[in-house]
Formats: structure tokens, sequence, C-alpha cells
């Protein structure tokens, strides 16, 4: 949560930048709900984007999201459509990270009550440092950086999950393809990344 707030004020201050409404900032927050994407929509906002390439960026980067999904889902078989589909809305990078690492350390933990448990606090945590940014708004001092936080939020989630050769190198050619791909359009090279990263974990866990 201490990564998540000035995460969330990075984004209400792009998009007051951007020149987004204040309903739209909170109302992106709220359905979205995927800071990467949102502080990408709200650049491309800026610079007059078509709508339809706004979409299609947030629908690419959120790809990742059914990544996480196929992996977490089996924890959550039994459970009912209802909460499959509250769960799904609240699956962040954070909440999933979180709960995979229990999940898999702990076979007594009820799953549906520990993944609330984490990922309800960093939904509010989101909604309040969206609205703070957009309050503070261009008055945020550059000496602040807190746009840095946003790495900072990753590498959290990404340090703790390299226990072995195949997770370390998933980690690092993920990361080398990320940096080289970072200018594709569409930000397509968060994908590439993502898949050469998997790709490169398991051939090396199939040669070990």
């Amino acid at each position: 949560m201490l990564g998540v707030a000035p995460f969330g004020m990075v984004f209400g201050v792009a998009a007051v930048g951007s020149d987004v409404p204040v309903v739209e900032t909170v109302a992106m927050s709220v359905v979205i709900f995927a800071g990467a994407s949102q502080l990408a929509a709200v650049e491309l906002v800026g610079q007059n984007a078509p709508a339809a390439v706004v979409v299609a960026t947030v629908l690419v980067i959120n790809l990742r999201m059914m990544m996480y999904s196929a992996s977490i889902a089996p924890h959550f078989e039994r459970l009912s459509a209802r909460w499959k589909a509250l769960l799904s809305y609240l699956l962040t990078d954070q909440a999933y990270a979180a709960s995979i690492f229990e999940f898999e350390n702990d076979d007594d933990v009820s799953r549906k009550w520990y993944f609330l448990g984490v990922a309800g606090p960093i939904w509010l945590m989101w909604q309040v440092a969206t609205v703070a940014g957009i309050a503070l708004g261009s008055g945020v001092p550059d000496g602040w950086h807190l746009d840095f936080a946003v790495p900072l939020v990753f590498l959290a989630l990404v340090i703790p999950a390299v226990t072995d050769r195949s997770t370390a190198v998933a980690a690092v050619v993920g990361g080398s393809v990320a940096v080289a791909a970072a200018g594709f359009p569409f930000n397509l090279g968060l994908i590439t990344a993502a898949v050469a990263g998997i790709a490169g974990g398991l051939v090396t866990e199939e040669v070990g």
C-alpha cells in the first residue's frame, strides 16, 4: 500500500495535466482499476489520440491479467460465479503476487478471504490516492519524484518471486526485453517482454 499510494497520486496528477475531467478520472480508477494502463490512457488522451487507440492500448497492457487469472484460477475453482466476478475485478499485480505466494506455501489459508484481505485495501488506497492526486494537480513539487514509485512497486513484486534459476532467468530476460522494446507502439513492449520472460524461464526449467 505504501507503493500504491504514490502510484495512484501519479495517475491523478497525470490526469489533471492531460485535462481529463475529474469525474472521468475517478471513473477510470473505479472501472478500469489498473494503474499502468490508466497512466497510458491519460497520456494518449493528452495527445488527442483517437478513442479506439486509447481503448486498444488499455486492453493490450491489461493482457497480463489473463496470465495472472490462469495462474490463480485453480485456487478459486469451487467458488460461485458471483465470487469469481468480484475477485476478478479486484485482481491486480500486487494482489496476485501476495496471494499466489501465500496459496502455494500454506494449504490451510482461506483463499477467498485472504485474497479479499489483500485486494480490498489496495482498491481503497488506489481510489483515495487518485483523488489526492487530482486535488494536488500540478502543485506537486518536481523534487518529490512521485513517478519513481511506479517502477518501485513492480520491483517489490518481482524480487520476492525470484527463488531459483528459472525465475531469475525469467526476470532478467523479461526485464531486458522490456527495456529494448520500450519504443514499441501501443505499449506492445510490455506483452513482448512478458512472453519472452516466460519462455526464458520455461526453457531454463526444461534444460535444468
